[in-house]
C-alpha cells in the first residue's frame, strides 16, 4: 500500500530531489547510489511525471549530491568526532552514506516535512530529527553539544529564502557553537531572476536569493570566514564529460550553483 504525500511550496522540492536520486541509482552507469531513495519512492503515492521530464533539475541534484558527498566525506575523515546539522534536510539520506564517520547527525526541517520524513525514516540515534525552522534559535536546545566540532550543511534551501533569513541562520550557528564549518549551496543572482524549475512550477516555491560567490557571502555574514567555493560543474563533469571542456569557461563557472564553505573560528 503506497502512502499519499501531499506537500506544496518549498517542502515539495524534497520529493523531486528524492526522485532524482532514486532514478539515477537505477541506471546501469549510475553516478550516485542511493538505495534508500529508491525504497522510499516505491512507497510514495505521488505524481512524479513533472520531475521525470525536468532533466535540468535532475542533473543539478545529482551534480550537487556528487560534490557534497565528496566534500562532506573529506571533512568527516579529517574531523571524525563531528556533530553534523543538516538544515532543510527534507528526505536527504546523506547521513546513511556517511554512517560511522560522525558522532551525531541532526536532520532539521519544518514540522510538516519532518512528519513526512519520520513516516519513511525512523531516526533515534546517532541520527536524530528536529521539527523546527532553521530561523528558530530554539532548535539548538535539541542538540547535545559539549564544545565538539560542528558541521552544518545547507543544501537546496538558500535560494528559496531572503537575505535576512540567511543572516539569521548564520547568526544562530555563530551564537550556539564555539567553532563551526558551514557548507551552503548558493545560486547565482542571474539564475534567481531568470530561471524557473519546471518540476515545481505549480507549487509556491520560488527562487528569491542568490550570491555570486563566497566572497560576496562573507560581506553579508562577516562573523564567518570564507574558506572556498566548489562549483557544481565538478559534479556535472561526472555526469556529462563535455563539462570538462565547457566547465573551464568563466561564465559557466560563475553562473553555476556553488557549495560555499564558511568557517567560524
Amino acid at each position: 500500500m503506497k502512502e499519499k504525500v501531499e506537500v506544496t511550496g518549498v517542502p515539495e522540492t524534497m520529493i523531486q530531489t528524492l526522485y532524482a536520486r532514486a532514478k539515477e541509482t537505477k541506471k546501469d552507469d549510475a553516478k550516485i547510489i542511493d538505495d534508500i531513495a529508491v525504497r522510499i519512492v516505491e512507497k510514495i503515492d505521488y505524481d512524479f511525471s513533472k520531475a521525470d521530464n525536468d532533466k535540468t533539475m535532475s542533473s543539478g541534484v545529482i551534480a550537487r549530491t556528487i560534490v557534497l558527498d565528496n566534500i562532506v566525506e573529506q571533512y568527516l575523515n579529517q574531523h571524525p568526532d563531528t556533530i553534523v546539522i543538516n538544515i532543510g534536510c527534507g528526505l536527504d539520506t546523506r547521513c546513511y552514506r556517511m554512517k560511522g564517520k560522525y558522532s551525531l547527525w541532526y536532520n532539521l526541517d519544518l514540522p510538516e516535512t519532518i512528519e513526512i520524513r519520520s513516516r519513511f525514516l525512523e531516526e533515534k540515534g546517532p541520527i536524530y530529527q528536529i521539527a523546527k525552522s532553521a530561523m528558530d534559535i530554539s532548535y539548538t536546545d535539541s542538540i547535545t553539544y559539549n564544545g565538539e566540532n560542528v558541521l552544518v550543511i545547507v543544501e537546496g534551501l538558500s535560494m528559496y529564502l531572503c537575505e535576512n533569513d540567511i543572516k539569521q541562520i548564520f547568526s544562530i550557528i555563530e551564537k550556539s557553537f564555539k567553532t563551526a564549518t558551514v557548507m551552503i549551496e548558493t545560486m547565482s543572482p542571474f539564475f534567481v531572476k531568470h530561471i524557473k524549475e519546471k518540476s515545481i512550477e505549480g507549487s509556491n516555491a520560488k527562487f528569491k536569493w542568490g550570491v555570486k560567490n563566497g566572497r560576496e557571502l562573507e560581506k553579508i555574514i562577516p562573523q564567518f570566514r570564507w574558506k572556498k567555493d566548489v562549483s557544481l560543474v565538478e559534479g556535472m563533469k561526472k555526469i556529462m564529460p563535455i563539462y570538462n571542456v565547457i566547465g573551464k569557461i568563466p561564465i559557466v563557472q560563475s553562473m553555476s550553483n556553488k557549495i560555499v564553505v564558511m568557517e567560524k573560528e
